[in-house]
């Protein structure tokens, strides 16, 4: 495995374990992470307070099925599975998107869908 499909797979498992120092060893320090629609944050602080959303609990159950490589950017798809405050069981279809500068993660844009 390429250097920046493992530290896509660390930042993966960092999530399911919401392991915030290992979420953010995987980051630049000017990293963005945007969802279209939704929001564009840029820095790790703003990256870290992202990481547990108050509208959910626990940790989410990240599933790759695909993981592709070309130059710098490094593709992940795949489905999430998370439970909403409240006990509602949320899942996702998800397209991460990794910009990646040398090894670590300048820019994630994250495509989600709810799957019913």
């Amino acid at each position: 495995m390429s250097n920046n499909k493992d530290t896509v797979r660390q930042y993966l498992d960092g999530f399911n374990a919401s392991d915030h120092e290992r979420i953010l060893a995987c980051l630049t320090d000017d990293v963005e992470w945007e969802l279209p629609g939704a929001f564009h944050l840029v820095g790790k602080a703003a990256f870290d307070g992202e990481i547990e959303n108050d509208a959910f609990e626990g940790s989410p159950v990240i599933t790759v099925t695909r993981l592709v490589e070309e130059n710098d950017v490094v593709v992940a798809e795949g489905k999430v599975q998370t439970r909403k405050k409240g006990g509602d069981v949320l899942n996702l279809a998800f397209c991460d998107v990794f910009l990646m500068e040398h090894g670590l993660i300048r820019k994630l844009t994250s495509y989600l869908m709810e799957v019913k």
